[in-house]
């Protein structure tokens, strides 16, 4: 639980000593269901922190991992993608002055998100616990869902108290775009733009852990 940014996509366990990180998960879907996904983790409001933290062996009893080992974890995340069916132009970028990481990628259709991640998961790249059918789309039927993610509050309650204060100020921005007009969606927490082309959800990942905020939505389309 303690690597819950492993839900995000990449475990990059650095990030995980600061409590100021955002995650901006962002999906760019067509009419006909291909797209583009990326995904930011940007830990830069605490970079004098983790510029720290990087120059140590341990911290809490907890490795600190080095450089390299972060840009070979997202090296082996960008190859599994590469080597999905439905995924292509996959890149990459790692800012580790300011602690930026970015994956992006090209996909034929949603679902191929999700058979990359069961690929990350297979190769322990991500946690036995992660969800990896997040997005499910009925072209037929006009719809699109973010499927449900179980809670994590019982792991939660586990942990100690200085790797609960982890997530204390970290945020989490999932952005929706398409090309058609939205009609209707399930979850009002998303914000639909003026032009019913994007949505727009902002939460702290702890009222994510705790499900005070969720996830889940099915959207249905003009």
């Amino acid at each position: 639980m303690k690597n819950f940014l492993r839900l995000f996509l990449l475990c990059i366990p650095l990030l995980l000593l600061t409590s100021c990180f955002d995650i901006l998960d962002k999906v760019n879907i067509k009419a006909d269901g291909t797209g583009e996904y990326t995904i930011i983790l940007n830990a830069s409001k605490s970079k004098t922190r983790l510029a720290s933290i990087s120059k140590m062996e341990t911290i809490n009893g907890k490795k600190v991992p080095k450089k390299a080992e972060i840009e070979k974890k997202i090296n082996e995340a960008a190859a599994i993608f590469k080597g999905t069916s439905g995924i292509s132009n996959v890149k990459t970028s790692v800012d580790l002055e300011n602690y930026i990481i970015k994956l992006s990628c090209n996909f034929k259709k949603i679902e191929n998100i999700n058979a990359g991640l069961e690929k990350l998961k297979a190769q322990k790249i991500l946690g036995k616990m992660v969800p990896t059918q997040v997005y499910s789309q009925n072209l037929e039927k006009k719809t699109l869902a973010r499927n449900k993610v179980n809670t994590f509050k019982e792991d939660y309650d586990k942990m100690s108290k200085a790797d609960k204060e982890v997530f204390n100020d970290a945020k989490y921005t999932s952005i929706m775009q398409f090309e058609n007009a939205v009609k209707s969606q399930t979850n009002n927490t998303y914000v639909l733009s003026p032009n019913k082309k994007a949505i727009k959800l902002e939460a702290d990942i702890l009222d994510l852990i705790l499900q005070k905020k969720q996830i889940q939505n099915t959207i249905l389309f003009q």
